[in-house]
């Protein structure tokens, strides 16, 4: 089972890992990070507990000259079609003095309208295991759609409102809006599907599908919704009410 752990620079990495291996020992983890992360003693770390890691680069001329052939091929392409184009090189780096030994790294060579856009990743995964174009755009950028899941939470259901004076104020704040992204994202993943709003973010479906006018009418067995004629989702909102009902509503507790 593999464990994809994106890390953020106060985390204590091995008592993360200590406490996700406790639950399954024979839990494959590997660390993605940006290259603020890709420092010495985290990539010796992992190597020495069979840990994988992909960690950004940051670019340097001699990385610059490594992939010179790919960019100049990137860059006729682009100028030959006129649409971005990309080219990878995997090869072997080390650094002149801050890491020990010799590592795998993979070059993106992108040119975009007008400008080169180079990137790299330094990794102990295997070839075998992911080629050069599958680690990048695979394994690594999707670390961006974890990043926008979070701004999600604190931007669209207000994660970042802590300014209570206590700090237990502060923390139940967060509670709430934690509660509130599971409930969205079930909503998404499973009532949403099929609809044009599949993959809308929780704002959107807050502002398109909640925050609306409707009136309510409660019976002994039903709860009536009357929405006006003039709501332009009305249609989607009766597919995702078929959707939400084909999965079994929890048992109540005991």
């Amino acid at each position: 089972m593999p464990c994809w752990m994106e890390t953020s620079p106060d985390m204590p990495i091995d008592r993360i890992i200590d406490r996700v291996m406790g639950f399954s020992a024979k839990t494959r983890i590997v660390i993605r990070g940006d290259s603020g992360f890709c420092r010495e003693a985290l990539m010796r770390w992992c190597e020495d507990n069979r840990i994988g890691y992909v960690l950004g680069l940051a670019r340097n001329k001699r990385l610059h000259r490594a992939l010179g052939r790919e960019l100049d091929q990137a860059r006729a392409e682009y100028e030959q079609t006129g649409q971005p184009a990309r080219r990878f090189r995997d090869f072997r780096y080390r650094t002149r003095k801050s890491w020990s030994c010799e590592r795998r790294v993979v070059g993106k060579a992108e040119y975009l309208p007008n400008k080169a856009n180079p990137r790299f990743v330094v990794t102990n995964l295997p070839i075998s295991r992911a080629g050069a174009k599958r680690l990048y755009e695979r394994l690594y950028c999707v670390r961006g759609e974890m990043e926008n899941r979070i701004k999600e939470q604190q931007l669209g259901l207000f994660a970042d409102r802590t300014s209570t004076e206590t700090m237990r104020a502060n923390q139940l704040r967060l509670y709430f809006s934690s509660f509130a992204y599971v409930l969205m994202h079930g909503l998404r993943r499973l009532g949403l599907h099929g609809t044009q709003h599949a993959k809308a973010q929780c704002t959107t479906i807050r502002l398109k599908l909640l925050k609306i006018g409707a009136r309510i009418r409660i019976t002994v067995r039903k709860v009536w919704l009357s929405f006006s004629e003039a709501y332009p989702y009305a249609r989607d909102f009766a597919q995702i009410l078929a959707n939400v009902r084909r999965y079994p509503s929890w048992p109540p507790p005991g």
